[in-house]
């Protein structure tokens, strides 16, 4: 029973902080642009694919088989490839409707989504079908409780490092202070000489990267990836996005653990659980939404319409 109930704590560890990362996304970007990038899941699931394809080119170049060297050298290419592709998808799309009514940068970011899958199934060898990933870390640490897999510990690991790291930017470099300005007033940070626009495409770099992080550490957890996967992985980081309080990034992290705590109970104690955690999960995105509108976290706004 104490094994059982660590595995489950282990799970509920690794979900939460893959969950976090796909999360802190949705509320940088709400944070700053005032928008809901609903393809951000799907920018995200972009990163295990292309770790794939440079995986197989550099492995091919080589002669050799992909070891651990170079699966982690082709996740970075994958990170800092996904984190442009957010900007380019920024410059192309999303600032088109900076000051557009709200429903259209939604509607725009939805169709992107759609876009980015139909691509990775049509364009990508066998695009349609399931890709085995590998694990970005083999075996597992032995303790007294149990065996903790390696990829909940890199998971957990670099998920805390990467929130830790953002928050020192955000809070004590020049670059997060002129961010933190825009996300505030945008109007006064213009007056302050502080330019919106490579505000907006430094947010969104380290949203896509981020979310890259995530995706790839999903698929590595999952150990398979499919071109649909983003669907699944935007809804639950942007429900954990809202649970938390749209544009907190601490309350992102708390609905992502809150969300990941549901999914695993729900597999290890339920009967059947694993074909209904998202009945549970999105539940609780209800009752949330219901009792606090704004979010855990979340402060109201009264609007004018």
């Amino acid at each position: 029973m104490q094994d059982v109930l660590f595995q489950q704590l282990i799970n509920w560890l690794t979900l939460g902080c893959i969950y976090s990362l796909l999360a802190l996304g949705f509320s940088l970007l709400f944070g700053v642009l005032q928008v809901i990038h609903f393809s951000h899941g799907d920018v995200a699931l972009v990163a295990p694919f292309v770790a794939l394809a440079a995986v197989q080119i550099v492995a091919a170049s080589l002669g050799a088989d992909a070891s651990w060297l170079v699966l982690g050298g082709a996740c970075l290419i994958a990170i800092v490839a996904v984190g442009w592709l957010g900007v380019g998808l920024d410059k192309l799309v999303i600032s088109r409707f900076r000051d557009a009514p709200a429903m259209m940068p939604l509607v725009a970011t939805v169709a992107l989504g759609i876009v980015l899958r139909e691509l990775i199934r049509h364009v990508y060898p066998e695009g349609s079908n399931p890709h085995a990933f590998p694990a970005v870390a083999q075996g597992s640490i032995t303790t007294p409780f149990g065996a903790i897999p390696m990829i909940s510990v890199v998971s957990v690991l670099v998920s805390v490092g990467l929130v830790i790291a953002l928050l020192y930017v955000l809070h004590r470099t020049p670059a997060g202070m002129r961010l933190r300005a825009v996300s505030q007033d945008r109007e006064t940070a213009r007056l302050f000489a502080i330019a919106s626009g490579p505000v907006f495409r430094r947010a969104f770099f380290i949203a896509s990267a981020i979310g890259a992080v995530g995706g790839i550490f999903m698929a590595s957890y999952a150990g398979v990836v499919r071109f649909d996967f983003g669907i699944q992985a935007g809804l639950i980081g942007f429900s954990a996005a809202v649970v938390g309080g749209l544009g907190r990034l601490g309350g992102a992290i708390i609905g992502a653990l809150l969300i990941a705590a549901i999914e695993t109970i729900v597999q290890g104690y339920v009967p059947n659980g694993t074909s209904y955690r998202l009945v549970f999960v999105f539940a609780l995105v209800i009752l949330v939404l219901v009792f606090r509108p704004a979010g855990l976290f979340g402060s109201q706004k009264m609007e004018k319409v």
